[in-house]
């Protein structure tokens, strides 16, 4: 991948030098990329940088390394990929809903109350959510923070007080995107 980026390098007529200044980098760091001494080179975040230091692309930095396929002329036949400028149509997101039995989360919401929640989608710091725990039960707070370690929320008792949920015993965590007073 190193030689690639050489390659692109002097398509562009640019030297070490003069493509390391573009972002801000010394000859002989982009000189370390290019003698494959440097980790990262296979890092997306990586190759965008350099290769947007040269006025090109990851992927031409792909086609230029060694055993890529050649470059075609007719378009790859895709099929079910749909795409919007360079960002892909997300998959749609499961919404469920869930009615409060307790009064614990109260004034935020009283029993009774319809939560609608989309599963997969992280909550933000005082925002509602459900946590679905490995036995299978469902807890409804409101989100503080997270760690590799333990969720941390509000709710449990008064909103005020807070519970400390061990991360090993999560299964999901969901995001509360409705109140619903009645359905």
């Amino acid at each position: 991948m190193g030689e690639a980026l050489a390659a692109l390098r002097r398509e562009r007529g640019l030297s070490q030098a003069e493509a390391g200044q573009r972002i801000g980098m010394t000859s002989q760091g982009w000189g370390l990329y290019e003698a494959g001494r440097r980790p990262g080179l296979f890092r997306p975040d990586v190759q965008r940088r350099l290769t947007g230091a040269l006025d090109a692309t990851p992927e031409a930095l792909a086609l230029h390394t060694p055993g890529a396929p050649p470059a075609s002329s007719e378009p790859l036949a895709v099929k079910d990929v749909s795409a919007r400028g360079r960002a892909f149509a997300a998959a749609p997101r499961l919404t469920r809903r869930l009615r409060l039995e307790t009064d614990e989360l109260a004034p935020w919401a009283a029993a009774g109350t319809v939560l609608e929640y989309v599963v997969g989608r992280w909550p933000r710091r005082g925002q509602g959510c459900v946590i679905q725990l490995d036995d299978g039960a469902f807890r409804v707070r409101l989100y503080d923070h997270a760690d590799d370690v333990e969720v941390v929320v509000g709710g449990a008792g008064g909103l005020d007080r807070s519970e400390r949920i061990p991360r090993a015993q999560v299964r999901s965590v969901s995001a509360i995107t409705a109140r619903l007073d009645e359905e």
